[in-house]
């Protein structure tokens, strides 16, 4: 059932097999034919706020039961930011995914036109015990969104939260959440006027790649420390770089500050690695690109487990912008 009121856009998705498909291919040996083939393709970018093709993880949707989807996405082996680390998948996999199908969902199934802005306000995620274990192939994921706390403005979508459960074949390796705002071009220009979209700076250095867990000097986000403290750095935001700004922006997007968070996490536990097992990030306004940014980090005692809970902070002109709650996990 699609929410009330709403019609969802059909994204096209490949033909159902016919049955002509149930012999092998005119002068093609039968041993080489398995079957109908179900073709796979992504989502449009248009409907996850992504510009390059590249970045769709996701490649599909269905709804399931009265306040359900189910949206289907696929992680590759090897991504040009989020790179796995000692057989692991990049556990922010899990956040962009969860980013992408809040973002697709309000388009496809409420109704929310393309043009809209969508406000993050939160995004939590925690990824099971060695569930993230990078696969021989590309990993495929189905992920079950339920949603609540939906608020309107007539009949268009105001805000809401969704709960994410996501699963490789019969194992749950995540869960997380998510709420949005949406707002209109024309309100969203109210709030923010004419904005630049790049910086009036060259980004700062930033700090060594290894000790942030990046292995290309360009995907770091923190440049050198505070001198007056042992883990504060200022987010270097780099407006070129075709992940983190995929497309122009007039402020730093939350990706980018979910990334400062994780990295800030493994600078101040350097140098043991870590992976960022659980998340937690609430943001209280947008992060300026022409203005320092600062994050801090505070590990907190290890856990039984051996994990280290850290505390980051992002402030930018004497006010907050995220507070992010991380669960550092060693890695081995």
């Amino acid at each position: 059932m699609q929410p009330s009121g709403v019609t969802a856009v059909e994204i096209p998705s490949p033909r159902e097999p016919h049955a002509d498909d149930a012999e092998p291919p005119a002068g093609g040996p039968p041993s080489a034919y398995a079957g109908p083939v179900r073709l796979t393709t992504t989502v449009p970018r248009q409907y996850v706020h992504r510009a390059a093709v590249s970045e769709v993880l996701l490649t599909g949707w269905e709804t399931d039961g009265d306040a359900g989807f189910l949206v289907t996405a696929q992680w590759p082996r090897g991504h040009a930011l989020f790179r796995p680390r000692f057989g692991q998948q990049d556990p922010l996999l899990i956040a962009e995914t969860i980013r992408q199908g809040g973002m697709l969902l309000n388009h496809v199934a409420f109704g929310v036109p393309l043009g809209y802005q969508f406000l993050l306000h939160d995004l939590t995620y925690a990824s099971m015990p060695g569930a993230l274990a990078v696969e021989p192939v590309p990993s495929e994921l189905t992920v079950r969104f339920t949603y609540r706390d939906v608020v309107r403005r007539g009949k268009q979508l105001s805000s809401m939260r969704y709960h994410a459960e996501l699963w490789m074949g019969r194992r749950r390796v995540a869960t997380g959440t998510t709420s949005f705002k949406s707002t209109s071009p024309a309100v969203y220009q109210r709030i923010r006027g004419d904005r630049p979209v790049t910086t009036s700076e060259p980004p700062p250095p930033g700090v060594d790649p290894a000790v942030v867990g990046r292995v290309d000097p360009a995907d770091v986000v923190l440049s050198a420390r505070d001198a007056g403290t042992s883990h504060r750095w200022q987010v270097r935001a780099d407006t070129e770089h075709p992940v983190f700004f995929d497309h122009p922006t007039d402020h730093i997007p939350g990706m980018v500050l979910l990334e400062a968070a994780r990295q800030a996490t493994q600078a101040a536990l350097w140098p043991a690695p870590v992976q960022a097992a659980e998340l937690t990030i609430d943001f209280a306004r947008y992060a300026e690109l022409n203005a320092p940014c600062w994050v801090e980090a505070e590990p907190a005692g290890t856990a039984a487990d051996g994990s280290v809970p850290v505390l980051v902070t992002g402030h930018q002109e004497g006010q907050t912008v995220f507070t992010a709650r991380v669960t550092a996990q060693p890695l081995t």
